[in-house]
């Protein structure tokens, strides 16, 4: 197991104040990485991310979002974001990852090596990273690895 790299972050929503991960040692998180416009992230990333949300509300679970954009740079700006935001009722943190001029690759996707949307990212309480999976994980297993990852 590594320590999960720092975010890197060009804008938040949902947030009155900056999120780091030190901020957020203590308890596990569940990290959805998603571009507005995947389908995958549609149709799977967003739906497993609300219900996960949901559904551990009251347990030491912090839901943190990534819009990590690896192309369409100039169609997935944060305005647009902010918009897909209010549309889909996300109620959880959504960090803009920060891309460099020039770059096409993120910050965060690079120190995570993603290989792209959706990504599935789990930390431990102790900042372990625990899971970086890309694509989607059925619900139920995705459950189960949260609850064993609680009860540690």
């Amino acid at each position: 197991m590594r320590k999960a790299p720092d975010w890197f972050i060009e804008k938040w929503f949902n947030t009155d104040t900056p999120i780091q991960l030190k901020d957020k040692l203590g308890q596990v998180i569940f990290m959805p990485v998603f571009q507005m416009l995947c389908p995958g992230c549609v149709y799977h990333c967003i739906p497993q991310a609300l219900e996960i949300f949901h559904q551990f509300k009251n347990q030491n679970l912090a839901v943190i979002g990534l819009h990590s954009v690896f192309e369409n740079h100039s169609a997935m700006k944060p305005l647009a974001l902010e918009v897909f935001i209010k549309e889909w009722r996300i109620p959880f943190p959504v960090g803009v990852d920060l891309r460099k001029e020039g770059e096409w690759k993120p910050e965060t996707m690079r120190a995570y090596d993603f290989h792209g949307t959706p990504t599935v990212v789990l930390i431990d309480t102790q900042g372990y990273l625990r899971l970086n999976h890309f694509g989607h994980i059925e619900d139920k297993k995705m459950t189960d690895f949260i609850q064993q990852l609680l009860s540690e």
